[in-house]
């Protein structure tokens, strides 16, 4: 696909599609309850439309009016076991979550995916769950799918502490919590978004926060909740980008969330000198409308304990860093490695074939700029974030074409993601 090049003064508003991470756990966490779930707002993106037509192969009742949908909960008790694989495409949050989720039934289930999916680490899910006598196993022994989950009725309590900072990890485990008899307490390294929680209580579910000490008791039972799905910072991250780097733009941004786990991008923008304002804050509802404008910006160093809390917009800001006056320093940040690519690598290889200066470490970039980009011919991986991350690389092209292989990846989180960038565009087309 060629993409949009050389461009400067971006102007509009937009709505970001909703939440990812929020579009999947309503739909886990409807399945779980007792009652009617509504979802409005929902992300009908391909990995969250995995979740739910999982669910419904599960044997939940799940209508979509094409603005709402429903989900008729009937609690974990009433899932029904499927005699073949369930595919969820390439989505990561649904397989590892749904591990948790399965462990604690009655029947056996097998999880696939794409060849992508397929070929992603699952151990770092599958043995704090096993701890939990669960029986979870991956192909041939191996810690990659397709995974088999052996339902088992006896899950125990554990303590447990996270190796890494993962929301995904951490989320699995709370859902066999929710199964198990007794208290669980997961210790985070570092803390990661925390949706998961929120949405225990928000259900009718109890669970305890401690600084990094996460506790519930179970077995528990959770009733059904009207859910109202914010916008996506992280497919936000994008626009607010492209406003910075793009001359004389101006980008505002509606209904983004703002979740204080989510929102490292923020601080990482205004710390690099970025101009950035909120407005319309909702505090129950964590969003805001976000504008961002062209801005003169400098190197800064990134890790530690905001990694978590921007993981997935690290390609992105990468890119920015590449625009910026003196060495930006990402580190930290392995967790790129087992993403829908390893980031790391993808980031660096690609951005380099344009003439950045990055170099890929062991644990994340490191980044000199201010360089100009130029035409080449690029690949997303299969990975959505990387290819929305060089299209707005695309836009600061003044010299060739950029020709962008397995574009079609950007549906999975932002299906109309490159007509929103038209709408933007001085006379609003290419």
């Amino acid at each position: 696909m060629k993409l949009v090049t050389n461009k400067q003064n971006l102007q509009g508003t937009l709505v970001i599609p909703a939440d990812k991470s929020i579009s999947h756990r309503s739909i886990m966490f409807g399945a779980m309850a007792h009652g009617t779930t509504t979802i409005h707002n929902f992300l009908r993106g391909e990995d969250c439309l995995s979740t739910l037509n999982a669910f419904k192969t599960l044997g939940v009742p799940i209508e979509d009016d094409g603005t709402v949908i429903r989900v008729y909960g009937q609690g974990l008790a009433a899932l029904k076991p499927v005699d073949s694989p369930i595919d969820v495409g390439n989505s990561g949050t649904t397989i590892r979550l749904m591990m948790g989720i399965l462990a604690g039934t009655d029947f056996t289930t097998v999880l696939t995916g794409d060849a992508s999916l397929n070929k992603r680490p699952m151990a770092r899910v599958m043995d704090p769950i096993n701890q939990m006598n669960g029986a979870i196993s991956g192909f041939e022994d191996t810690q990659f799918p397709p995974v088999t989950i052996k339902g088992q009725a006896n899950l125990a309590p554990m303590t447990y502490e996270m190796p890494v900072a993962s929301a995904q990890v951490k989320s699995a485990i709370l859902f066999a919590a929710l199964q198990a008899k007794g208290e669980t307490v997961v210790i985070e390294k570092e803390p990661s978004r925390n949706h998961t929680e929120e949405m225990i209580r928000q259900f009718g579910g109890s669970i305890k926060v401690e600084g990094k000490n996460i506790h519930v008791k179970g077995p528990q039972t959770l009733k059904s909740q009207t859910v109202i799905v914010p916008g996506d910072i992280s497919s936000a991250a994008f626009f607010l980008v492209a406003a910075l780097l793009c001359k004389d733009s101006k980008i505002q941004l509606t209904n983004v969330g703002i979740n204080p786990t989510r929102t490292g991008i923020l601080e990482v923008i205004e710390a690099m000198g970025g101009t950035l304002e909120l407005s319309q804050v909702d505090e129950i509802n964590q969003s805001a409308t976000i504008t961002a404008r062209s801005s003169e910006l400098h190197g800064t160093t990134i890790g530690g304990a905001i990694i978590p809390r921007l993981i997935d917009e690290l390609p992105i800001i990468a890119l920015l860093a590449t625009q910026a006056n003196g060495q930006t320093i990402i580190r930290d940040a392995q967790e790129l490695k087992v993403k829908e690519t390893n980031r790391i690598d993808a980031v660096a290889k690609e951005l380099t074939k344009m003439g950045a200066s990055i170099k890929a470490t062991d644990d994340g970039l490191i980044i000199n700029g201010p360089t100009p980009l130029y035409g080449a011919n690029v690949t997303s991986y299969g990975d959505h974030r990387i290819g929305m991350m060089l299209q707005i690389a695309a836009l600061l092209v003044a010299d060739g074409e950029v020709e962008l292989e397995q574009a079609e990846a950007v549906s999975v989180s932002y299906p109309d993601f490159f007509t929103d960038l038209t709408k933007l565009l001085p006379g609003g087309a290419i």
